[in-house]
C-alpha cells in the first residue's frame, strides 16, 4: 500500500484528503489527515461575531464529519517532519510514516511577535478578529464603544484573508452608524501598504471608499512595538497612532514544526513551486492553501481553485509522469462593505482585480470591484456552499484558472 499523508484538516487540507479519496484505488492507497483537534472552523465567519451576524455555532462543525469513508483522522499536535526518512513525528511520541505529504496547516496570528501586544491590555482595550475568541471578546467590546478612536491595524503582509481587515474597517462604520455612534468614533485604517490595497486599480477604488466614508488612512507603518500603557502604535521611524480600542491583525505565520523540520522560509512557509505546489527541496511532498510561500493571496477560494490544479497534477506525478497542471494563482474574494452590500474581486498573479461581471461574462449575476446587494448575498451563500459542497470536494462549476472573458481595464476617466 502507498501512503499518502496530509497534515491540516483545514479548508485545504480536507478538499485535498476527499478529492483524492475519489481519484486514487483504496486498495492501493491509504490517505491519513493529521490535526490537533476535531473541531473544523469556517473562518471567514469570524468576521460577523463582532457584529453579531453569526456566533459560535455558525462557524464550527466536526473535522471527521467532513472527511469521505475511507480516510483515517489521527488526531495529534505535529512535532517534525523528518523528510529524508519518510516520517512524521507527533508531540506523543507516535510516528507516521509517508510515501507522499500534503502539508496544509495553513497559517496563524502571532501576537506574542510584536512587543506590547500581549499583555494586560490584550483583549482590554487591544483585540484581534481572526481567532473565534478574539472575535467574541471584540463582540463585547463594541457593545461598550460609545466614543474615542477605534483603530484598524494590519502588523505585515502576508495576512490570510488579506480584505478581512477592510471589511471590518466598513463594517464597524456601518455599524456604528446604525447606533447613532458613528459621528463620536474616528475611524483609523493603520496599514504597512502604500494604500487601501495591494493592486493598483482595486486600490484606487477602495480608497475612495474610505475617504468616503470619512475613515483616516495611516498608510506604510510599520509597527515596531505597541504602548499599551499609553494606547499607542508605534512604527519604526517613530510616528505614533493613539486608540482607544484597537482591532490589529497580528503577523502571521505557518507553524512552528514547519522551521523544525527545516522546510519553510523566516514566516514557516514551505517553499514550493508557484504552479505545481511541489517543494522545492522534495519530490514527495507538497504544501497547499495557506501553510505555501506562494505570492497569491492566504484564502479560501485559492486554496480551492489550487486543489483543482494539484489533484490532477499529483496523479500524474505519483505515476512518474510530468505534471501538466499550472496554478495561475486564481483567487476571489468578497469584500463586505456595509449596509447590505458588497464587492467582488477576481484576480491572479499576473491581472490585478479588474471591473467586469462574475461568473458568467457580461451577465453576472455578481460585479466585480462594484458595491452591490447581490453581492453581499453571494458573500453570506458561501458558508453553505463551504460546509456542503467545497469541503465534501464536490465539484463546483467555476473555472480553477482565471479568465479574462467579461473584464475592462478601466480608463483614466474611471
Amino acid at each position: 500500500m502507498r501512503r499518502l499523508l496530509v497534515l491540516g484538516g483545514g479548508t485545504a487540507g480536507t478538499m485535498t484528503a476527499n478529492k483524492l479519496r475519489h481519484r486514487l484505488d483504496p486498495h492501493e492507497w491509504t490517505i491519513t489527515v493529521v490535526d490537533q483537534d476535531d473541531e473544523h472552523h469556517y473562518q471567514p465567519g469570524y468576521l460577523f461575531i463582532p457584529f453579531g451576524t453569526y456566533d459560535r455555532d455558525d462557524v464550527i462543525r466536526s473535522r471527521h464529519h467532513f472527511l469521505a469513508d475511507g480516510i483515517d483522522l489521527v488526531l495529534g499536535e505535529i512535532d517534525r517532519v523528518e523528510p529524508e526518512a519518510c516520517v512524521v513525528d507527533l508531540s506523543d511520541g507516535r510516528t507516521l510514516p509517508y510515501d507522499y505529504l500534503v502539508i496544509a496547516t495553513g497559517t496563524t496570528p502571532r501576537p506574542d511577535q510584536t512587543p506590547g501586544m500581549l499583555g494586560p491590555e490584550w483583549r482590554q482595550s487591544i483585540f484581534d478578529f481572526y481567532t473565534l475568541e478574539g472575535a467574541e471578546a471584540l463582540a463585547q467590546a463594541l457593545l461598550r464603544l460609545d466614543h474615542g478612536r477605534l483603530v484598524v491595524h494590519i502588523t505585515e503582509m502576508p495576512i490570510k484573508c488579506p480584505v478581512a481587515p477592510l471589511e471590518f474597517t466598513f463594517l464597524a462604520d456601518a455599524w456604528l452608524s446604525e447606533r447613532g455612534l458613528r459621528e463620536r468614533v474616528e475611524l483609523v485604517f493603520v496599514t504597512p501598504l502604500d494604500g487601501a490595497f495591494t493592486q493598483p486599480v482595486a486600490a484606487a477604488h477602495l480608497g475612495t471608499m474610505l475617504a468616503e466614508r470619512n475613515i483616516v488612512v495611516e498608510p506604510d507603518f510599520m509597527i515596531e512595538r505597541i504602548d499599551a500603557e499609553n494606547r499607542k502604535l508605534v512604527s519604526y521611524d517613530e510616528r505614533e497612532v493613539p486608540f482607544d480600542l484597537l482591532v490589529t491583525v497580528p503577523l502571521n505565520m505557518g507553524a512552528d514544526y514547519v522551521a523544525r523540520s527545516g522546510l519553510g522560509d523566516e514566516l514557516n512557509y514551505v517553499q514550493v513551486d508557484k504552479h505545481t505546489l511541489l517543494s522545492t527541496k522534495y519530490a514527495n511532498i507538497f504544501a497547499l492553501g495557506d501553510a505555501s510561500d506562494i505570492p497569491a493571496s492566504k484564502a479560501g477560494s485559492v486554496a480551492h481553485f489550487a486543489c483543482e490544479v494539484f489533484v490532477e497534477n499529483f496523479l500524474q506525478h505519483v505515476e512518474g509522469l510530468p505534471m501538466t497542471g499550472s496554478f495561475d494563482g486564481h483567487a476571489n474574494c468578497f469584500v463586505e462593505s456595509g449596509d447590505g452590500h458588497a464587492l467582488l474581486i477576481d484576480f491572479n498573479y499576473d491581472t490585478q482585480p479588474l471591473p467586469g461581471k462574475y461568473p458568467v461574462p457580461h451577465v453576472g449575476p455578481l460585479s466585480l470591484l462594484k458595491e452591490t446587494h447581490a453581492n453581499h448575498l453571494g458573500k453570506l451563500a458561501f458558508r453553505h456552499v463551504y460546509w456542503n459542497v467545497l469541503l465534501p470536494g464536490r465539484p463546483i462549476p467555476l473555472p480553477a484558472h482565471m479568465s479574462m472573458a467579461g473584464k475592462h481595464v478601466p480608463s483614466e476617466e474611471e
